[in-house]
């Protein structure tokens, strides 16, 4: 009798788990990568570092493109001693609020020329255990930032008298290739280890 109660339990379980009777979860891929996302992760000095190169190659390009593209309409409009501060001006307003996303300083050291050919070393440092900096150079990449850059037989007369006058500090003589520049930033830790949380974190594509 107990036989027999016990293999009719087995018919009824095994009849209630066909698989054209078992409802599948259709996201079950974004639940994995939510509850992963969720895990506490350890970040190790070694990817500090790594997102230390990350967001400043972020923030530096950023800036770069903003500075070029500037410079490129002031010198389109023929003004030449506009296009030394529109610049940088510009460059720093782009990345405003980029910076504060990573509790970032942004900042620009003028190179002497001659200081360094085709130099796109970047360096990366923790002086302090809250504190990292990153260092790029800044390139004369073409012949329109010899333009104001440039040497006395680059710049036109009426241009390098403004220059001269307007802008006295700033050094002139340099080629194409060479480092004009540093960009210089400054990151917390905190910042750095909010970017390597987020640029780590594995984002669903939905497919429709």
């Amino acid at each position: 009798m107990r036989l027999r109660m016990w293999g009719g339990v087995g018919l009824l379980l095994l009849s209630a788990c066909r698989p054209d009777q078992v409802e599948h979860l259709s996201n079950t891929k974004e639940l994995a990568v939510e509850a992963e996302n969720r895990q506490v992760k350890r970040i190790l000095p070694a990817d500090l570092l790594r997102a230390t190169r990350w967001a400043g190659d972020s923030l530096t390009r950023t800036a770069d493109r903003a500075l070029r593209q500037q410079v490129a309409t002031q010198l389109q409009a023929g003004s030449v001693a506009d296009a030394l501060p529109a610049g940088h001006t510009a460059a720093f307003a782009v990345t405003d609020s980029l910076a504060q996303v990573l509790q970032a300083t942004l900042t620009h050291v003028r190179r002497a020329p001659g200081s360094g050919l085709n130099d796109t070393s970047r360096v990366v440092k923790r002086p302090s255990n809250e504190v990292f900096t990153y260092e790029r150079p800044l390139l004369v990449t073409d012949a329109a930032c010899l333009r104001c850059h440039g040497t006395e037989t680059d710049i036109a007369p009426a241009d390098l008298t403004l220059i001269r006058q307007r802008y006295p500090q700033v050094p002139l003589g340099y080629r194409v290739g060479e480092a004009m520049g540093t960009w210089k930033v400054q990151f917390t830790r905190q910042g750095i280890a909010e970017f390597y949380t987020m640029k780590t974190r594995k984002i669903f594509k939905r497919r429709f």
